[in-house]
Parts: C-alpha cells; structure tokens; sequence
C-alpha cells in the first residue's frame, strides 16, 4: 500500500472515530464509512489489518487521554502539594525531583550517560545527605511512555487485587 493512501485512510479513519459514538461503532462500520469516503476497497486483508491498527492506535491514544485527565482531576481532588506543583526541587546531585512518595522514596528526572531518565528510588541519609539505593528502577524516555500509557490496565489489575482481599 503505498504512503499517500494510508494517510488518506488513516486520516478517514480518525475523523470516522472521531465523529462516532464510541459505544455503537464498529470496525467494521468504520471500515465500510472509510471505503465508502475514499471509494477505496478495503476489505482486502492488507487494508484490513491497517484500519484495525489505526482504529487501535487511536483507541489506546483515547484511554492514555482519558487516563491523564482523570489523574489531573485526582490531584486536584486530593490536593497533593508534593507532586508535580509548586517550586522546582533538586537534589546533591542536581537532578530534578518531580515527587516525594515518602520520607524514603521519590521520583526524579535525571541525566546519565546523556540520556534523561525518570527514576522511582529509595533513598537514605549519610553525613547530612540524601543519596540514593540501588532499590529503585530508571526508566528511559520510552519505557516512560509504555508505562504511562499501560496506567489503566495496572490500575484495574490493582482494583481487582484490592477487591479481593
């Protein structure tokens, strides 16, 4: 499929969805409202295939959307000062803290090998110092933006765990 038609069809496609009441639409009515725009066939299992990739694409973009939005207004709700508001805090060693979870753990942006990474760590105090543990994890821009997209799963994982103790 050449570059031109996957963009008129992806274009089709989110304007469709866009449109479209999220309970009643379909793949398939998306797909035969695309064909029937662009007078293109596309029950071809290739055109097929890529219609459910953008439909998908867009769908996770909506969730990811819808997550941050609910986030924003959970903070608001809870008032929480430490994350993410007021004045910008660093640490010894110049890193950017983003949140304190604890007396212990916190969040921080920082540099390393010239790559910026969002690190969740446990830290402890030596001669007046907060220095950091090796317990923690430090993730790349990319593995950020997994995590932060896959947020809805691990809270209903969670919800349903906390549901059954």
């Amino acid at each position: 499929m050449e570059k031109e038609t996957k963009e008129k069809i992806e274009k089709t496609v989110i304007e469709i969805l866009s449109e479209s009441d999220m309970k009643e639409i379909t793949e398939f009515k998306v797909r035969k409202l695309a064909s029937e725009k662009l007078a293109i066939d596309l029950s071809e299992k290739s055109h097929k295939a890529f219609v459910r990739s953008v439909v998908e694409k867009f769908l996770d973009e909506e969730r990811a959307r819808e997550y941050e939005n609910s986030q924003v207004n959970k903070e608001e709700e809870d008032g929480d000062k430490d994350c993410g508001k007021g004045n910008k805090e660093f640490d010894d060693d110049g890193d950017l803290i983003i949140c304190r979870l604890s007396d212990k753990r916190r969040v921080t942006i920082q540099e390393f090998k010239g790559k910026s990474l969002v690190s969740i760590r446990e830290y402890y105090k030596k001669d007046g110092k907060e220095l950091p543990t090796s317990k923690g994890i430090s993730l790349t821009d990319e593995q950020w933006s997994t995590f932060k997209k896959n947020m809805p799963a691990i809270e209903n994982a969670v919800k349903k765990m906390e549901s059954r103790v």
